[in-house]
């Protein structure tokens, strides 16, 4: 963008950070989600970075959050709670790396990488050793007197724990000639005068659960999240009320000159006193160093009892991290690196029109790039002209997106505060943007579909799915492929496939005699097809892999399927009215008929093995989501298949079972709601019998 555009948008931004983190900060509420906040953030500190002289006095980047609220007794910070820069990716470490490394370049850099909880940022101030003063961050400067809730929370010690002299010879000697050893021994032995530590006040996740279970039954919200419910608590007037919440505690950072000269020291100097810091924590020597501690926290941090948004990294040595100064309101010496977010914010620069293998037409956001997940989002589908009103999404507006694991990314909220007045409405098309002919909305249906049935949209996206991984299975038949298949005019439905011969995948672009007869060998494999992958491979309405295996499982052959009426698909557990009747209404067709038959000349239909009666699993129901180390999801549900199970994709009362593995999905916060069992991969194998004991 130019420099007027980047005004006009860093202005929008301003005005809609301040009013969301006031929100956030000051009353507590949480209007769009903490990633989300953090994604506006960061384009506007892109921005400035761009543009410096855009930089104002009272832009978000230049001043810490918060601001101290009437009903607590005022606290000014001897030295100021900054905020930290964010990163969102390694190379964006990389870059702070350099940029500190050109202020001192022949410094020797090793770093200390801290669990970033999510939490609220409290000062503690003890005086000879006992507690006086707890403060929150206020404005970075100013806080609120907390005191009375701090002496509530059992991890915070009302006086400072006395290192036993063993303990301090033991630190002294790890540390010799990298600190000051008198000071350091006398405040240990006296712990002297005025002593400052900071941390995050946080709830865990079981207590969290149990409180809005209490909540639940008294008819009272529920806590959106574990810093809300942090600050809500620690910010009572009464502490009883604060008591009752079960807050905890985790030290971060101990200030003063008391002989200690390094991060790690520091750490280890407040664990010695008493207080509680993170066992992840760790000195680094290299940023790769820190790239793996932090890949290591991310894939543990479901399994902590604690919420972790990230990890901080800080240069360790403290005079060094100290000559590096300030930048805004953030230390140079230190960042916040994220963890990769399921929300952030873009803006729709246009909205594209696809059309699936069934006809259907589809809304899709062209989207300026967003990394989600540690993936770069240009696009996400909008599904439908109803979920666009829905939204109110017009072409220009800033959203929010959502990727969570494999799923899909989606627009799930419009910022209409930050739209300029040049943004433009959408409608769908009333013709095909394909083939050029009459689209129709069914009644009774959101879909609006293409009735042409030899439209290039529909054929290539049928043979796409017929031969992939869910179908048919037929590798080296990509995209690109059968595009170049269908316009040399060699395939037109699925049974041409299996009529191509080795000289004509030789036209093809990119083939030669190898390459031609592997992929004409691997379409002879595919001859046998199992009834289920055949029934998924045909692109019926409403019918995706469990469906199909719910159908073979049912009917076990291919023409008892074919013959069956509208009533005895609706016996099939799992399917509907609706689906029964658009299964009837696909085989009713004269046009998919006929292809049928040609189809049913190139391959043959397997039959459905007898269903595995009294197996160990038999009557049980699987959900399956994230991510498994041991195996893929399918060779997971072909697992308790063979034992009789049923698999199904969505989570509901009736579920039994939900194996979760890495990154899942809202499968996982759906089967907390029903109270459903949840299995993670290691307790999975066992009750399969293939976990060691």
């Amino acid at each position: 963008m130019n420099k007027t555009e980047a005004r006009e948008r860093a202005q929008k931004l301003r005005k809609e950070i301040d009013r969301l983190r006031y929100l956030y900060h000051v009353e507590n509420k949480l209007e769009i989600s903490e990633a989300a906040l953090d994604s506006l953030k960061h384009e506007l500190l892109n921005i400035e970075r761009e543009y410096p002289d855009l930089i104002t006095a009272d832009s978000p980047t230049q001043r810490v959050s918060g601001k101290a609220v009437a009903g607590f007794k005022k606290v000014r910070h001897d030295i100021p709670m900054l905020s930290l820069e964010d990163a969102f990716s390694f190379g964006e470490v990389q870059e702070w790396e350099t940029r500190i490394r050109k202020l001192r370049p022949h410094a020797t850099f090793e770093w200390y990488a801290d669990p970033k909880m999510d939490g609220l940022a409290v000062s503690l101030v003890y005086r000879e050793g006992a507690l006086e003063v707890g403060a929150t961050r206020g404005d970075g400067r100013v806080g609120e007197d907390v005191t009375h809730n701090v002496r509530t929370i059992d991890a915070i010690p009302l006086e400072l724990r006395e290192p036993t002299v063993s303990e301090i010879e033991a630190f002294l000697r790890r540390h010799r000639g990298h600190c000051d050893a008198n000071k350091a021994r006398a405040m240990f032995m006296y712990r002297r005068g005025r002593l400052e530590f900071r941390g995050e006040v946080y709830m865990t996740k079981r207590q969290l659960e149990k409180l809005n279970a209490a909540y639940k039954k008294q008819g009272k919200p529920a806590l959106a999240n574990p810093r809300n419910a942090a600050a809500g608590s620690i910010r009572q007037l009464d502490p009883n009320i604060a008591e009752e919440r079960g807050l905890t505690f985790m030290g971060y950072g101990f200030f003063g000159d008391h002989g200690l000269r390094t991060n790690e020291q520091r750490h280890e100097a407040m664990k010695l006193l008493g207080l509680p810091v993170n066992a992840h924590a760790k000195l680094c020597k290299t940023v790769e160093h820190v790239q793996a501690m932090h890949e290591h926290m991310h894939k543990i941090r479901d399994s902590l009892p604690y919420w972790i948004d990230g990890v901080v990294v800080s240069v360790n040595d403290d005079a060094l991290a100290s000559s590096l100064g300030v930048v805004g309101k953030a230390p140079r010496g230190m960042i916040a690196w994220k963890f990769q977010a399921e929300q952030g914010t873009t803006v729709v620069r246009d909205i594209a029109v696809s059309v699936g293998r069934t006809g259907v037409l589809t809304p899709v956001a062209v989207m300026d790039p967003v990394q989600l997940v540690g993936t770069t989002v240009t696009h996400a589908s909008l599904h439908n002209q109803d979920e666009i009103e829905r939204l109110g999404l017009k072409k220009g507006d800033t959203v929010i997106v959502e990727k969570a694991g494999d799923v899909i990314p989606k627009v799930i909220e419009v910022l209409k505060k930050l739209r300029t007045g040049h943004e433009t409405s959408f409608h769908m098309p009333k013709r095909c943007p394909v083939c050029g002919t009459a689209v129709r909305r069914e009644e009774g249906k959101v879909a609006i579909v293409c009735p042409n049935r030899k439209c290039p949209a529909r054929r290539g996206g049928g043979l796409r799915y017929f031969v992939g991984k869910s179908a048919v299975d037929i590798h080296g038949l990509g995209e690109k492929i059968i595009n170049q298949l269908l316009d040399e005019g060699f395939v037109n439905e699925p049974a041409d496939v299996y009529k191509l011969t080795v000289d004509d995948l030789k036209q093809l672009e990119g083939f030669a005699d190898v390459s031609a007869n592997k992929l004409y060998a691997e379409i002879q494999k595919h001859r046998r097809i199992p009834l289920d992958r055949f029934l998924n491979a045909l692109g019926i309405p409403g019918v995706g892999e469990e469906t199909s295996l719910d159908l073979a499982k049912h009917f076990r052959s291919f023409a008892a399927f074919r013959n069956a009426t509208v009533d005895e698909l609706r016996a099939v557990d799992g399917i509907g009215d609706v689906v029964a009747a658009d299964i009837r209404e696909f085989l009713d067709d004269p046009a998919e008929d006929r292809m049928l038959d040609r189809l049913l000349k190139e391959v043959h239909v397997e039959q459905a093995a007898a269903p595995n009666a009294g197996g160990k699993l038999e009557g049980t129901t699987w959900v399956f989501t994230g991510g498994l180390e041991t195996m893929t999801r399918e060779e997971a549900k072909e697992i308790v298949r063979d034992l009789g199970a049923d698999v199904s994709e969505s989570v509901s009362k009736n579920t039994t079972y939900v194996v979760a593995g890495t990154d899942p999905g809202s499968k996982y916060d759906k089967a907390k709601k029903f109270g459903v069992e949840i299995l993670t991969e290691r307790e999975f194998l066992k009750k399969v019998g293939k976990g060691r004991e």
